[in-house]
């Protein structure tokens, strides 16, 4: 008899879309129930337990510091209870079912028109939901549920995960036509000229691992942070704004067809990124990720 007064699945999650959310309308649709559904939903919740977690004004949602902590709580509890069902999926087919992953934006673009096809092929009961966001809230996602697996670029600080390197993606320093060094087939750090750097904004972990690999504090002093995409910031360079660092595979994907850029390697010890899935650790389809993770590697 006492379960029937513990919080529905459902109940719990009106309540994490709301917080992520901040708005009745807004988390309602991600429900994709109505807004007085949703309300009724909540109001059913705080009954229940017996207390006040959202206070309510026409222009804002405003959580008590008990809404905050059981909000978080039940986050958790969501993620549990999906497990449930990936340790039923775990035990049939291999990658089948559903799987959420998020691609950071500079690797999307240039992977997944090669392996998607390749994956509809080989898993056809696999129903694959794609994400693109930056490191930062991928792996955010990661850890809340919101996502099963991220393909992202190491090193990256993204928590307690367990990651699978696919392949190194080498990084090259782009010069619009008539300005690379002409004697140079490698670019050291020491002949880029911080003052023509053209990079995106933080929350992009290509341009950490850029910067990182120069080891020049001045590059990050001096250089223009653009928030934007590496297309955008190759019509820049194609145009003479400045010169860029561009991974691999956005060269291998075509990005500097139809410019006049020039692309040489950046010479220096650890000019690369490690293109790797992650995933959260004792998660019980780590089969299926490591399974994902060599069909990834395999299509390069």
């Amino acid at each position: 008899m006492a379960a029937t007064y513990l919080p529905t699945l459902k109940q719990l999650q009106y309540l994490v879309a709301l917080k992520d959310h901040g708005h009745f309308g807004r988390a309602a649709e991600a429900c994709f129930v109505t807004q007085s559904t949703l309300s009724a939903g909540l109001r059913e919740l705080e009954t229940l337990i017996g207390v006040v977690l959202v206070e309510r004004t026409r222009r804002v949602v405003r959580f008590t510091p008990l809404g905050d902590g059981i909000a978080d709580k039940a986050r958790r509890v969501l993620r549990e209870a999906e497990e449930l069902g990936d340790m039923a999926r775990a035990a049939g087919r291999p990658l089948s079912g559903d799987m959420r992953m998020s691609v950071i934006p500079t690797i999307a673009p240039f992977m997944l028109p090669r392996i998607l096809p390749r994956l509809r092929k080989d898993y056809p009961d696999l129903k694959l939901f794609l994400r693109e966001e930056p490191s930062g809230p991928a792996c955010e996602g990661l850890h809340n549920g919101r996502t099963d697996c991220v393909l992202l670029a190491l090193p990256y600080a993204c928590g307690e995960v367990t990651s699978e390197t696919l392949f190194e993606d080498r990084l090259f320093v782009a010069y619009p036509s008539g300005e690379e060094p002409t004697a140079l087939p490698a670019i050291p750090a020491s002949a880029i000229d911080e003052t023509r750097l053209l990079l995106l904004e933080d929350g992009h972990c290509l341009k950490d691992h850029a910067l990182g690999a120069c080891n020049r504090p001045e590059l990050r002093a001096e250089a223009t942070m653009l928030g934007t995409s590496l297309h955008t910031i190759v019509q820049m360079v194609d145009n003479g704004l400045g010169i860029t660092m561009l991974p691999e595979m956005a060269l291998k994907a075509g990005i500097l067809d139809n410019t006049n850029i020039t692309a040489r390697p950046l010479d220096e010890k650890n000019a690369v990124r490690r293109i790797a899935l992650v995933w959260r650790r004792a998660s019980p389809r780590e089969k299926d990720f490591r399974l994902m993770a060599k069909a990834l590697a395999d299509v390069q």
